[in-house]
């Protein structure tokens, strides 16, 4: 069986050796696995967990949220505007703010709860079809509109770069477009890529597999 302290205690070392002078925050993806095997991980005072779908989150963490308040919660999965609020009720970051209407729903929620979640944009940076995100030439004008009318805290941008071995470009490319928004954190980088990520100045790394083993 996988020692996920371990695990992660290896990844994290490595991280500060390829970018000493960089905060890397670990985003331990927990999606699909319980919380008796994740809890090891809780215990070790790990506070950044991921998950992708807001029904299952909020089944395994509701409660434990509410008994351990430093943990932070990240969404990092597609998410539908008819269920921003139940969303914003759990999580603490949002990863996937894609479309003028989930900002106006997140917005509004924000407005009439008083919370205040923290938000990164998804860039579709390679413009494929099946991918969700921003075009790289539409990203200024949508961040405007998010902060200026919107108020929403934008912490950074949020890539998932194509699957055609020019990662380490993509990356460089995000890196320099949210220096040029003046933004201070970023959110790329997952178990295949996060060296590469780190390496272009990633905050924000999803890592669950080298973390957890496969799932099942």
């Amino acid at each position: 069986m996988i020692n996920i302290v371990e695990s992660f205690s290896k990844i994290n070392s490595n991280i500060k050796k390829l970018n000493p002078k960089r905060l890397v925050n670990i985003i331990a993806v927990s999606k699909t696995f319980s919380l008796d095997y994740i809890m090891p991980l809780i215990d070790h005072g790990h506070m950044h967990f991921g998950e992708n779908k807001v029904q299952e989150a909020t089944a395994k963490w509701r409660s434990l949220k509410k008994e351990k308040k430093h943990l932070k919660l990240h969404m990092i999965g597609k998410l539908q505007s008819n269920k921003a609020k139940n969303a914003g009720e759990l999580f603490d970051y949002i990863h996937s703010l894609d479309t003028q209407k989930l900002a106006d729903v997140l917005s509004n929620y924000e407005l009439n709860s008083g919370r205040n979640l923290k938000y990164f944009i998804q860039v579709n940076i390679g413009n494929e079809l099946q991918k969700s995100g921003i075009p790289v030439s539409e990203i200024e004008n949508f961040y405007n509109y998010c902060i200026n009318e919107k108020k929403l805290d934008i912490q950074g941008l949020m890539v998932i770069p194509p699957n055609d071995n020019n990662t380490k470009k993509y990356f460089k490319t995000m890196n320099e477009l949210n220096i040029s928004l003046g933004l201070k954190e970023l959110s790329m980088g997952m178990s295949s890529d996060y060296e590469d990520a780190v390496v272009n100045n990633s905050t924000f790394v999803r890592i669950g597999s080298l973390i957890f083993g496969k799932r099942s």
